[in-house]
């Protein structure tokens, strides 16, 4: 079984600091890196058929570009400096589909970067890094 670290990543100054760790983690470790890109996502209920057909085609386009704007140049980097990595692309809530990644691909650990914003709505609803540090099947590493 291959030593796995799913980093969330989307080109943020936070994500950008999880990943320098999950660099340093991955080469103290033997690991792999997953980076993984999840792009917020709710479902609309009663749409038509055609409304469906467009909403299809934004999400791969949305996909498409996640991928080479934010996803590839990261990869590019990791492989330049001899690291192991695969790449996941998601819509989903992001500490569920995070935890999914981890859980289908056998991840020993989840990455993240904290984003340091503490508001009202964050401290009632929860934040992506409270969520994960709650419920994640795996040890989660929150970067400041």
């Amino acid at each position: 079984m291959t030593n796995r670290i799913v980093v969330a990543y989307d080109d943020s100054e936070p994500s950008k600091r999880a990943l320098e760790h999950a660099i340093e983690a991955a080469r103290l470790t033997n690991a792999a890196i997953l980076v993984a890109h999840v792009l917020e996502w709710s479902p609309y209920s009663f749409l038509t058929a055609e409304e469906l057909a467009e909403r299809h085609k934004r999400r791969n386009e949305e996909v498409s570009r996640a991928k080479q704007a934010v996803v590839d140049p990261a990869v590019a980097e990791l492989k330049k400096r001899g690291l192991e990595v695969d790449t996941e692309i998601r819509y989903g809530k992001v500490a569920e589909t995070l935890i999914a990644i981890a859980e289908e691909t056998g991840a020993s650990q989840i990455i993240i970067g904290r984003t340091g914003h503490s508001t009202i709505a964050s401290r009632v609803f929860g934040s992506v890094a409270g969520s994960l540090a709650q419920v994640s099947p795996v040890p989660v590493t929150i970067v400041p």
